[in-house]
């Protein structure tokens, strides 16, 4: 396997899969835009063919600390780089830089365990068609996605998975994905107004990067999610629903034509997502998030509140507009999220920016990787000026 964005919370945490499973998976490279002293770390711990850097200012420091006879990859398309050559490929990099990292191992037809949503969002047209490549396929990390992804299997088969986006016709009627709520789950619009990026960061039940925590609070994490499962299991956004459930124990469900709900269960902890799509089609023997049915008390199910949390509002507008209109949402929301954890807008704010770069949105569908590219900088530009004009509000 190759680890991309090794020192983030999925590397490290996939780490900690392949630790508990000596013997049944080798790491050939692991790699990280700049955590020199992590990375060190690492490749001492798991012995890589291949270490990856993206800062160059920094490879100098990094290559006197690597084991012998361990290779350093430099610059911007190191992580991409060691995508090609493992059998599985662990996409954990934060954001849209992902996008490189996705494309290079399906290219190379590798099984690629996908932890970066952002890249299947915004590049959504231009990963199918590398996911096309032959032997490529990808089994999703994100715990909601390989909820559905377990689920599916129970009524596709491994004959109708493989055929994802666009299995033959299957007794599938919709997707519920499950939302925790973050940690405002409750909250009037009206009371979030002032709310601090230190309440903001505090998740009631998830440890993740603070990115992905924000996105959690907004439910944008939630509306990325949407889009990634319409990307990736072919759902019309009309058969694909959002559910709270803040005990974060039922992970997502599919129902049948015939009614029937099929849900996958445990207790939160992501080296569960991450082992499924490491093993995959098999099964690990080391047990993450098994349930105590005896304390586990009453699972909860409520609807998402859509006024005090727009974001997901907005994703499902983008993704209905299809194009590269998830681009632009994506882009803006990095920016305005980026700004929010800086102290220049407010938590209320982040949504306001948004929503000002997709009404500019020409929805166009992109045809090439620059397409994608191009409409994450027009939309990253627009959210920009959003930010200016309302950090100077609050000055």
């Amino acid at each position: 396997m190759s680890l991309v964005g090794s020192t983030g919370s999925i590397g490290t945490q996939a780490i900690d899969v392949v630790r508990a499973a000596p013997g049944a998976f080798r790491v050939v490279a692991i790699g990280a835009a700049r955590s020199v002293d992590r990375l060190a770390e690492q490749a001492a711990l798991l012995q890589p063919d291949l270490v990856a850097l993206g800062d160059p200012a920094r490879a100098a420091e990094l290559a006197e600390r690597l084991p012998a006879g361990t290779e350093l990859l430099v610059g911007p398309d190191s992580l991409a780089a060691i995508s090609t050559s493992a059998d599985v490929v662990v996409n954990g990099v934060v954001g849209f830089a992902g996008l490189p990292v996705t494309l290079a191992a399906l290219r190379a037809g590798r099984r690629l365990a996908l932890a970066n949503k952002e890249s299947l969002i915004a590049g959504g047209p231009v990963v199918q068609v590398a996911r096309a490549s032959g032997g490529a396929e990808i089994v999703p990390v994100d715990s909601e996605h390989c909820a559905i992804h377990q689920c599916l299997r129970a009524i596709l088969g491994d004959k109708g998975m493989a055929q994802l986006p666009h299995p033959p016709a299957s007794p599938l009627r919709r997707i519920v994905l499950t939302a925790s709520g973050g940690p405002f789950r409750g909250r009037t619009r009206q009371s979030l107004a002032e709310v601090t990026v230190e309440e903001a960061l505090a998740h009631p039940t998830w440890k993740m990067g603070p990115k992905i925590t924000i996105d959690s609070s907004t439910l944008m994490n939630k509306g990325l999610e949407v889009i990634e499962a319409h990307e990736l299991f072919g759902s019309g956004y009309d058969a694909v629903e959002v559910v709270v459930h803040p005990q974060s124990i039922v992970h997502s469900m599919i129902e049948t034509t015939d009614g029937a709900t099929l849900a996958q269960l445990s207790r939160p902890d992501m080296r569960l997502p991450i082992g499924y799509a490491l093993s995959y089609p098999d099964r690990l023997a080391t047990e993450f998030g098994a349930i105590d049915w005896s304390g586990i008390g009453p699972l909860e199910f409520e609807t998402p509140d859509r006024d005090a949390f727009p974001c997901l509002g907005l994703a499902y507008r983008a993704g209905e507009m299809g194009g590269c209109a998830p681009a632009w949402l994506n882009g803006a929301n990095e920016v305005a999220v980026d700004a929010f954890l800086e102290g220049r807008i407010r938590w209320v704010d982040i949504p306001a920016v948004i929503e000002t770069a997709l009404d500019e949105c020409n929805a166009e569908a992109p045809g090439t990787v620059e397409d994608v590219l191009e409409a994450d900088r027009e939309a990253r530009d627009l959210a920009r000026r959003a930010v200016g004009r309302r950090s100077a509000s609050l000055l």
